[in-house]
């Protein structure tokens, strides 16, 4: 079989990623052989390589792109790296409701520090944090098959975790003020549970400032019960005199304009 045809049969199954070894299996070549035919598939646009020995098939729709779009190839790719993942962050909350427009990465949680991606005109960028296996996802459908999001609550707590990756607490606090109404606020202790306190800290003043204190009750007595203490609300910046927020134990040491959804 020609490497041509081996694409063309994958994706007639509705596959459209593949390594190497696969590649080899089916055309029975040697190393060498497999590799100048996927090369050429490359130079011809009918295949891109996001990272070493995993290929992804470019439908024509996809040609300026240069690649699949990064949420249809993601979930086979940390299957194939044998790593635990959910989309995050900025890109996760677009599935969760935020309107705004998407990111220009698509935001991924792994385990441990990883470079990004940059394959044609598509980039992954990679955020680490522990316990990743644990935290709560959701599946999402792309037209190239499922995969896992981190669910409204835990993306919330990430947003106010990583702020850098957030586009700062302005931001952030506009995101809430869209995806909020889809948080389980009864849910949240427990997803406080698998995050640093200062995180939960963080998020309820958000959620109480845009205006959804009907999901904070819950976090309030959590936090209530945990007794942390005080932590800052943008840690990039200095805290100085900053007045403390009693119910969240929180020092406000920058000023987020009011955002009601």
């Amino acid at each position: 079989m020609s490497a041509a045809k081996f694409i063309v049969e994958l994706a007639s199954q509705g596959k459209y990623t593949f390594t190497t070894a696969d590649a080899k299996n089916i055309l029975g070549c040697s190393d060498i052989a497999v590799r100048a035919a996927l090369r050429r598939l490359r130079q011809k646009g009918d295949i891109a390589m996001p990272c070493r020995g995993f290929y992804v098939i470019v439908p024509p729709e996809y040609r300026s792109l240069g690649c699949l779009p990064p949420e249809q190839f993601i979930h086979a790719l940390m299957e194939h790296q044998g790593e635990s993942y959910y989309i995050g962050l900025l890109s996760a909350g677009l599935y969760h409701g935020a309107s705004r427009r998407p990111p220009q990465a698509l935001q991924v949680v792994v385990a441990k520090n990883k470079a990004p991606i940059v394959c044609g005109k598509i980039r992954i960028e990679f955020v680490a944090r522990k316990g990743v296996a644990g935290i709560p996802t959701v599946t999402v459908n792309t037209p190239r098959g499922p995969v896992l999001a981190s669910c409204p609550g835990s993306t919330a707590l990430d947003l106010v975790g990583y702020p850098q990756h957030a586009g700062g607490m302005d931001n952030i606090a506009m995101l809430l003020s869209e995806f909020a109404g889809n948080i389980d606020g009864d849910e949240l202790p427990r997803l406080a549970e698998l995050s640093p306190v200062a995180w939960a800290q963080r998020l309820g003043y958000l959620l109480d400032l845009v205006g959804m204190q009907v999901k904070t009750k819950a976090l309030a007595g959590y936090i209530a019960r945990k007794k942390p203490v005080p932590a800052v609300l943008a840690t990039s910046l200095p805290v100085g005199n900053a007045p403390k927020d009693p119910k969240w134990l929180l020092k406000i040491n920058c000023t987020i304009e009011r955002k009601l959804p």
